[in-house]
């Protein structure tokens, strides 16, 4: 059955097309109550269904956020959408969804769309890059966020800024202290380990190689050289090779002695627990063989044994944050809590003897 039109509803209520999408439509000109009474019964008995792009330009607003994240399927985006979706709630807002991978030119799109369906604001999460395979997708991008936010839209940012954006209002940038966070984590796993390695994303992506500069820094301040670095794909099918490459060093190294064996960093728990699988397919135990440890303190990890260690952030208020700073509830600095996390070291990280080797495998 085909939709019924304003023009039914108002020939049905005798009124102009005009008038009929000034009640339905939300404008502030709103005729009699009687003449909107009668345009709304005949609404109801045709079952029109009203178009939110009218809506919108008749309020000024859509009542959409757009939000971007690489992937949904991973926890820690999971839980930043919980975020925006809990700020969508109290403006009354809805949430419309797009996943790219992580590619420039998929976030270009997904702006895009949500700028011609008149997207109130955007809330972006993900690592921003600097390599030079995508500079031709970030110009592109910061391009199309920068004509977004000349047009009245507003941009949450989590992490990093979009680089080569040069729009002088509408972006709004909550930060995330990453490099501070590891070099407390290195701090204070050195204290009862020496040998280290970092297992970390594609060389130029900002958040993960914050994360391996303030490891290494932390390693500095604590006397200890720096960690070998092992660049792969920044999940957990990333974290899985690595740890399949990393197996065989430390079998070999094993001398069955008191000495702790190696602490393996990766820059997320989702790189962390396809390492920790990893080494467990070839017989290896944590943390007896080799001590593993994570960022961000993802929900998956309440059910991973042995306990991983990591940093924990307010993944949800980070989420939160994003998107009321976009929304001008706050500007994302001044106007809002400092983002803060907190090192939680666990059972994959603790020295134990050959003894309690059963309790952690």
């Amino acid at each position: 059955m085909a939709a019924s039109t304003l023009t039914e509803v108002a020939r049905l209520a005798g009124v102009s097309p005009a008038t009929a999408s000034r009640v339905l439509n939300g404008s502030a000109r709103i005729p009699g109550k009687d003449i909107a009474d009668r345009v709304r019964q005949a609404a109801e008995s045709l079952g029109y269904i009203p178009n939110a792009q009218a809506q919108g330009l008749a309020k000024s607003s859509s009542g959409l956020i757009g939000l971007i994240v690489h992937d949904i399927a991973d926890p820690y985006f999971a839980a930043i959408a919980r975020g925006v979706q809990e700020a969508a709630r109290e403006q009354h807002k809805m949430v419309l969804l797009a996943t790219t991978e992580g590619a420039p030119e998929s976030e270009k799109e997904a702006v895009g769309a949500f700028a011609a369906r008149r997207a109130d604001s955007i809330v972006i999460a993900g690592s921003r890059t600097s390599r030079v395979e995508d500079r031709d997708g970030n110009a592109e991008l910061a391009a199309e966020l920068d004509r977004y936010c000349r047009n009245g839209g507003h941009v949450g940012v989590i992490g990093h800024g979009i680089v080569g954006a040069t729009a002088a209002d509408g972006y709004h940038v909550v930060s995330v202290p990453n490099e501070e966070l590891a070099a407390q984590l290195a701090t204070e796993l050195a204290a009862s380990r020496e040998d280290f390695v970092i297992i970390g994303g594609p060389e130029g992506l900002l958040t993960s190689d914050d994360r391996i500069r303030g490891f290494q820094r932390g390693l500095a301040v604590a006397g200890l050289p720096a960690a070998d670095v092992i660049r792969t794909d920044f999940n957990r099918a990333g974290g899985f090779d690595a740890g399949l490459a990393l197996a065989a060093r430390i079998t070999a190294s094993r001398s069955g002695g008191n000495a702790p064996g190696l602490c393996i960093f990766a820059v997320n728990d989702v790189m962390a627990i396809g390492t920790a699988a990893a080494l467990r397919s070839r017989g290896l135990r944590i943390p007896l063989d080799a001590a593993v440890a994570g960022f961000d303190d993802i929900e998956t990890l309440r059910d991973f044994r042995p306990a991983l260690s990591t940093v924990h952030l307010p993944l949800e208020e980070i989420g939160r944050q994003a998107a009321s700073s976009a929304a001008g509830m706050g500007d994302g600095e001044a106007g809002s809590s400092p983002i803060t996390g907190q090192v939680t070291l666990r059972r994959s990280t603790e020295v134990v003897q050959p003894s309690s080797a059963e309790s952690v495998a």
